[in-house]
């Protein structure tokens, strides 16, 4: 596949990832409170903030320039007229679309880190670009208005394919128990006596990584054992009572249900059925279909604290 020059570009920026590293401490602690981190997380809405808050500038910039043209052709001042109105609605819209996207940067490394400050800073300059562009448009200088406004939709269309790199191709805010699959029948991994009181236990059931553990109520309880936030390994993250929290970024989630209880995460833990056979703990998903993981959450509305079948 041909390398894009927007990749390249982003791919050159080496001083790119050293900046934002320095600026992630300052992010973390602009974020810190929980309900902060949570809303720009996007836990509320069960789905990434970010991507969906773009839709609205990259929709009006688009619209702007569309009607930029037709008025230069046409003469119409109405038109010319909508074109300021919806060039102004984008460049609202980019602020919280900008906030959201920082706080994402906030737990990035390596390239993914240097590409999302790469992305950031243009779409900086190009919402620079359209804010200029509203100025001279307001002070009747609708030429070179267009021509600002322009640039800007090129700068910001760049910023947005380095957007979808991140997503599609680093896989940053994407489900990352996805290409994992749900065992058809159940699998005994451990003996009973091995699932001690409090503990964590990591097993694999065909190739699937999953977190193995007793609820307080002595419910054992089997959940995917990669957080679906950037891949952390969850058996070797911290549990108070029934809430497992990740160890790299955080995020906690509900023991037995796998639902999110603070992000960064904001898809579910997909959550299995164990049960105790003969002193064997077995885990599976009959009647699943062998599914892939994500399908088991990212539609399902689970409840605090359910679990699987134990008896």
């Amino acid at each position: 596949m041909p390398i894009t020059f927007a990749g390249r570009f982003a791919h050159a920026q080496r001083w790119a990832g050293p900046l934002a590293a320095k600026l992630q401490p300052l992010i973390t602690r602009a974020v810190s409170p929980p309900a902060v981190r949570n809303a720009l997380d996007g836990v509320w809405l069960g789905a990434p903030l970010h991507p969906a808050l773009t839709d609205v500038p990259v929709g009006s910039w688009t619209a702007a320039l569309m009607l930029d043209g037709a008025a230069a052709v046409s003469r119409d001042e109405d038109l010319a007229a909508a074109a300021d109105r919806v060039l102004a609605v984008g460049t609202l819209a980019a602020l919280p679309a900008a906030v959201s996207g920082l706080n994402d940067l906030r737990d990035l490394i390596g390239e993914s880190r240097q590409v999302a400050m790469v992305h950031a800073l243009l779409n900086v300059l190009g919402l620079s670009f359209s804010t200029a562009s509203l100025a001279y448009r307001r002070a009747g200088r609708r030429g070179l208005g267009r021509r600002l406004s322009a640039t800007g939709f090129l700068i910001s269309s760049s910023a947005a394919h380095l957007g979808g790199k991140l997503s599609f191709g680093l896989g940053i805010r994407v489900n990352r128990t996805m290409g994992q699959f749900a065992p058809e029948a159940f699998v005994p991994v451990l003996d009973e006596s091995e699932l001690v009181d409090g503990a964590l236990r990591h097993v694999d059931v065909n190739g699937v990584p999953v977190l193995l553990a007793r609820s307080e109520s002595g419910r054992v309880c089997a959940l995917a054992g990669t957080c679906t936030h950037l891949g952390g390994p969850l058996a070797e993250g911290s549990r108070d009572g029934d809430t497992v929290t990740c160890p790299w970024h955080g995020s906690r989630f509900d023991l037995c249900s796998g639902a999110v209880q603070q992000g960064p995460a904001v898809f579910a833990q997909p959550r299995l059925e164990a049960r105790v056979r003969d002193g064997k703990v077995e885990v599976g998903l009959p009647g699943s279909g062998g599914a892939e993981l994500p399908e088991l959450t990212t539609f399902a509305q689970t409840a605090g604290g359910s679990g699987g079948a134990n008896s």
